[in-house]
């Protein structure tokens, strides 16, 4: 066994003093390993590869030592894999089934034979790679997609390299569909070539192993770095990658803002059957190849690796735009990449069309994953964030398998029937249909003022357990970074994005409908909630307390909603603009002129505003809370005390206070704001706009009348 720990394109992580711990569990193990190799991108992608061991367990009905092999269940992820993500089956009973195989083209069928074979009836379901581990008779394996090793098995005489640079210690199997039938050829491969230390799967990936969790680790690790060294060492000599550049980029802070630029209308565009999240980069490794001579030849090839398809779909979609084109006129520029939008959706059906078997699923949505914009970036969009960033992040991987095959042969990508009979496959289709179904916000972005705490973090918290994703933001970075942190905890780094923001500075306004572009395509929903209260009789109100009131209340809700409302337009998918307003919008109140007038202003502009913009499937409504104390800025400052003061009671009897007055008697919570928002844009009220919804607990004096 190799002693070798130092590599340099891959990672070694393994602890000595962590395995010791795990020693004699070889499950642990498994899982400690299969942690370490997730955890290197270099190696495999998020969700794709699956490792396994096989050892010997107590039988529950016979007592008797037994053979159990465990392996990644169906879905799931390395890097994070637990216990629970295994299945448990049985060795022997697994490799019966080859007694009763009636052939590839019955071998879908053998899937659900895998349950006759569990071991552990707790244990994740089965995955379609289940036989490729169960056939080969080693404790350990790894089932890795790593980019060195996928451009070599992707390259046109692959076989012939991978034999010649591991002088026949790697064997090959040409491209199979994953299933029993290619189970069965690893394990003939190995017959043919005993001792042999892994085999390369044609365009699809590598399989290594080992009689330990250490032995296979490093033997992957070894065999995926030789493959990176053969690559690095062969770059540029058959000339300049990808056939040299053609376009130059855009400085960084150019190309971000020509991002935030077109996203909303690209998002727009592969929006049209449902409403699609986004993602962009501007990755070197991508900006290489997206400004090359060579990316009309290759981009339409599309992926070779399964993994890298299923997320990307065949092709990409590349736009016909000047780096620095002038995006001003957002419809010249939508009858500009109109045609280019209709020829993918009719390339994609024909290509449906054509590869279709009399059983496969219905047509799926025909927009590209995947857009290429030279000289500034790629774009994702697709149901969800995750789901968009891991695409980019697979279309990257297949970008670097490109540039290794190229540089030591020719890329050569699957067949599309073959590339179809993986997309369309029933099996993948009925692992799609058992996922959760999209909730009421998927889909929907959502732009909460002041939302780093108080009512607008209910919101925010309420729209994302909804399936929403935010933009929080608030005037305090520091406590901005805080909420950051909470909703990375509690929801995860998909959930949502940050951006400072004061709502009288024009500047970070536009900045924040930048970000909302830049992390997910545009924005769906505003909700114009930051504010402040400001409580002194007629004498003692100054003209900077006026000022500073219809600055916050009146014109930040205004110039955030035209910001907005101009992202919506390019978008052209509807959208809600919601301002939480107050019962003092309609009550007339002591020590109150300021605040109470500013906020009869924000309902009133909230009407103005519902009527122009009907015609865009842009709903304006207003949600009128009383009274909420908790988490409130608002109540941090003077307006506690004042109006306190007004009422002639203690600070500390100002809640009882408020619910008294009600005809509930309820104190009124941020959360019940959320639910009112929610309310508006859970899909219930969808037909609402110009509407006004008091959450207060019931004052009879705020009725509208």
């Amino acid at each position: 066994m190799s002693t070798t720990t130092q590599f340099k394109h891959v990672s070694y992580l393994w602890d000595e003093a962590e395995a010791a711990k795990l020693a004699g569990d070889e499950v642990a193990l498994l899982i400690y390993r299969s942690n370490l190799l997730g955890a290197d991108l270099r190696l495999t992608n998020y969700g794709g590869g699956n490792t396994s061991c096989k050892a010997q367990a107590k039988d529950p009905l016979t007592g008797q030592e037994t053979e159990v092999m465990w392996v990644k269940g169906s879905g799931g992820d390395l890097g994070t894999l637990k216990a629970s993500g295994l299945a448990a089956l049985y060795v022997d009973r697994l490799r019966s089934l080859k007694n009763i195989y009636r052939g590839v083209e019955h071998e879908d069928e053998m899937v659900e034979l895998f349950n006759h074979c569990i071991f552990d009836l707790s244990s994740k379901a089965p995955s379609i790679d289940t036989p490729l581990h169960g056939f080969l008779p080693f404790a350990h394996i790894d089932h890795l997609h790593p980019d060195a090793a996928i451009a070599i098995a992707a390259a046109k005489d692959g076989k012939k390299i991978t034999q010649e640079l591991f002088d026949g210690q790697i064997g090959w199997v040409e491209w199979k569909k994953p299933g029993f039938e290619l189970g069965l050829q690893l394990k003939a491969c190995l017959d043919e070539n005993p001792g042999i230390r892994g085999i390369m799967l044609g365009s699809h990936g590598l399989f290594t192993w080992g009689d330990t969790a250490y032995e296979s680790y490093i033997n992957t690790l070894e065999v995926i770095e030789k493959c990176a060294e053969y690559l690095e060492a062969n770059y540029g000599k058959k000339g300049p990658v990808f056939g040299g550049q053609k376009v130059t980029s855009l400085p960084e802070a150019d190309r971000k803002k020509q991002a935030a630029a077109i996203a909303p209308i690209l998002r727009g565009f592969t929006s049209s059957q449902r409403n699609m999240i986004g993602h962009f980069t501007d990755d070197p490794r991508v900006l290489e190849f997206i400004n090359s001579n060579d990316l009309d030849r290759l981009a339409p090839l599309g992926t070779s690796c399964p993994d890298h398809f299923l997320r990307t779909k065949i092709s990409p979609l590349v736009l016909d735009l000047k780096p620095n084109e002038d995006l001003s006129d957002v419809q010249a520029i939508k009858d500009r990449l109109a045609p280019a939008f209709e020829a993918y959706r009719k390339m994609y059906t024909e290509y449906y069309e054509t590869c279709k078997h009399p059983n496969s699923p219905a047509i799926r949505d025909t927009n590209p994953v995947i857009i290429l914009y030279p000289g500034v970036g790629l774009f994702s969009f697709s149901k969800d964030k995750q789901t968009t960033r891991v695409a980019a992040e697979f279309y990257t991987n297949a970008i670097n398998v490109m540039k290794g095959a190229e540089a030591i042969s020719e890329y050569t990508s699957l067949p599309r029937q073959e590339a179809f009979n993986i997309e369309y496959w029933l099996l993948e289709e009925a692992k799609l249909s058992r996922m959760p179904k999209p909730k009421a916000l998927s889909g929907r972005i959502a732009l909460i003022t002041g939302s780093a705490g108080g009512i607008g973090k209910a919101i925010a918290k309420k729209f994302v357990a909804e399936g929403a994703v935010v933009i929080l933001n608030d005037m305090n970075a520091e406590r901005l970074e805080t909420a950051g942190e909470e909703f990375k905890k509690e929801f995860g780094k998909d959930s949502y994005a940050t951006a400072v923001m004061d709502v009288t500075n024009e500047g970070q306004i536009l900045a924040a409908m930048d970000t909302a572009a830049l992390a997910f395509g545009g924005v769906d929903i505003i909700v114009n909630n930051a504010g402040l209260s400001i409580s002194k009789t007629i004498g003692d109100h100054a003209e900077k307390d006026w000022d500073l009131l219809y600055d916050v209340l009146v014109k930040g809700q205004f110039f955030v909603t035209q910001a907005a409302v101009a992202v919506m337009k390019k978008q052209a998918i509807g959208g809600d603009v919601i301002n939480i307003v107050s019962k003092n919008a309609l009550v007339s109140g002591p020590n109150n002129a300021g605040y109470g007038s500013a906020k009869a202003a924000q309902l009133h502009l909230s009407r103005l505003n519902a009527a122009e913009l009907g015609a865009d499937k842009i709903r304006v409504n207003v949600v009128n809370p009383d009274a909420v104390i908790s988490d409130s800025n608002i109540w941090a400052g003077g307006w506690a005390e004042g109006r306190a003061k007004a009422y002639g009671i203690t600070v500390a009897e100002l809640p009882a206070y408020y619910a008294k007055r009600t005809l509930l008697n309820e104190i009124i919570l941020p959360d019940d704001i959320a639910n009112a928002c929610f309310a508006f844009t859970g899909g219930l009220l969808s037909k609402s706009t110009g509407n006004m919804l008091n959450v207060d607990g019931g004052v009879a004096m705020a009725f509208a009348r």
